[in-house]
């Protein structure tokens, strides 16, 4: 720390021994932490990626017709749940297996609206029975998420083939628009919003027919959206059209191997989102949309649910791959989730708490290649590695941008599954990397040689065994060495898991 000396304001002359004091001037970097690796994420972009896997609940009028995009003409009448929806099910069932929240479909492109809205008549209030005519899903499913301590937020389409201003200037103003602010009111601590793609097409247009197409790029005034609803709830992302993430590219549960969270512009989402852009200018992380069930994304009769082996490959190959998981299980028409899908769900949860519920790192002592020198308040030593602390990081200095990490342990154990995390609050970095172990400290083998062993970001699961759908008897293993072969500048990791 340098210090100046600051003058009292006294002609130099009359000034005595005591007229003057010390001032202090701190370093530009006093903590000496690395320089960011632009872009970043925001605050919000942050918290959204913690949540890592949520459920999406596809429900409304198209569970009740069997469609999956329904007109726009369907009588109100024809929502008549065969009882009271019951959100808090919902979010109990998923919260079994791992999920930190979910998000709900409160209108879908017909229209339809899950609450007592002001801008159409095509809502709830004129449901078939009492119980239709009594629901409000963003009421009770933001309610219930509150009390279960889960994140929670709604999918409302831009399209709207029910109404006779879709198309048109007013609709933005006085029907999307005002539905989003209507459903920010809420809560304000929603996590994120769920905007699709569609461009509109054929509908009802309130009995006018035909077809109508925009360019959702302007159409929507996106800017004054993210920032109306940002206003009210600081924290929420906007998914998709409002250009906060991404969609990962396919609706089948994987990320590439290779997946940056950056991404440029002018490369379309829907053709690189798997994957990303090294050099991409903003940062747009991925979030992949998958069906938990064998049908659509609405309930269908006859349906079943995928088995808790598939959806943990899914897991694997979304949060496992810098990606968030969204994974849709849809309620029937009794507005609950079927009990199959219940069970299928806990079932999910015991695998993840069996296979990547006990961390064996912090058993481990860890040594490393090279550590940053230390600042005034921080340090970059190995033990933030394993600390269970997101907040503290290794890293090493300025300029060095190949390192190895190596965890030894005292007794051989049985491991499956390395993790590793960036701390991507400083951008995503790593480039190349590899794993290898040894049971006796003297003889390395290579593991997972068939896996992209490439980015990192900030979650990354590698199968030592290179599959993510067998999970194997496991290696056993003394010690672990990561090295990591090449990165944008040096490297910073938070976390290292081993399971």
């Amino acid at each position: 720390m340098l210090c100046t000396i600051g003058l009292s304001g006294l002609p130099l002359a009359g000034m005595a021994q005591g007229d003057f004091a010390i001032v202090q001037q701190n370093l530009a970097n006093p903590d000496n932490e690395p320089a960011p690796v632009q872009p970043v994420p925001s605050e919000r972009q942050m918290l959204w990626q913690e949540t890592e896997f949520y459920a999406f609940f596809h429900y409304g009028m198209n569970t009740y017709t069997g469609l999956e995009w329904g007109n726009g003409d369907e009588a109100e009448t024809q929502f008549a749940p065969t009882a009271a929806p019951n959100p808090r099910q919902w979010l109990e069932a998923v919260k079994a297996a791992g999920m930190k929240g979910g998000i709900a479909v409160v209108k879908h492109h017909d229209g339809f609206c899950l609450w007592p809205t002001e801008t159409t008549d095509h809502n709830v209030t004129r449901g078939g029975n009492d119980f239709a005519k009594n629901t409000n899903i963003p009421r009770d499913f933001a309610a219930a998420a509150k009390e279960l301590d889960m994140k929670y937020g709604f999918y409302i389409s831009p399209w709207d083939r029910n109404s006779a201003l879709y198309g048109t200037p007013r609709y933005v103003n006085e029907v999307f628009l005002a539905q989003c602010a209507e459903l920010a009111q809420y809560g304000t601590d929603q996590f994120e919003m769920w905007f699709d793609g569609a461009q509109g097409g054929s509908g009802y247009y309130g009995g006018q027919g035909g077809t109508r197409n925009v360019d959702n790029s302007y159409y929507y005034d996106i800017p004054n959206l993210r920032d109306s609803v940002h206003k009210v709830c600081p924290n929420c992302v906007l998914w998709g059209v409002g250009g906060e993430a991404r969609w990962i590219g396919n609706e089948a549960g994987w990320a590439g191997q290779t997946n940056w969270s950056t991404e440029n512009r002018g490369t379309a989402p829907e053709s690189n989102g798997m994957y990303g852009s090294e050099d991409g200018w903003f940062w747009l992380p991925g979030e992949s949309d998958a069906k938990g069930t064998n049908s659509g994304w609405f309930w269908h009769q006859g349906e079943s649910p995928q088995t808790p082996e598939r959806l943990f490959q899914m897991y694997l190959e979304t949060v496992g791959r810098n990606a968030t998981l969204i994974l849709n299980m849809p309620p029937d028409r009794s507005g609950s989730l079927p009990q199959a899908t219940v069970t299928c769900l806990e079932n999910l949860g015991n695998l993840l708490k069996q296979r990547l519920g006990t961390d064996l790192a912090p058993q481990a002592t860890v040594t490393v290649s090279e550590e940053r020198t230390a600042g005034s308040n921080r340090t970059y030593v190995a033990a933030n590695l394993t600390d269970g602390d997101k907040d503290t990081y290794w890293a090493t200095n300025d300029g060095t941008k190949t390192a190895t990490i190596t965890l030894t342990w005292e007794n051989p154990l049985f491991i499956h599954y390395v993790a590793l995390q960036e701390y991507i609050r400083k951008g995503q970095r790593i480039k190349g990397f590899k794993i290898e172990t040894t049971t006796d400290g003297q003889t390395w083998t290579e593991r997972a040689a068939n896996v992209e062993r490439t980015t990192v970001g900030y979650k990354r699961i590698i199968p030592l065994n290179g599959s993510t759908t067998s999970y194997g008897s496991g290696f056993e293993t003394k010690a672990l060495r990561i090295t990591i072969t090449d990165s944008k500048a040096c490297p910073l990791l938070h976390t290292i898991s081993v399971y």
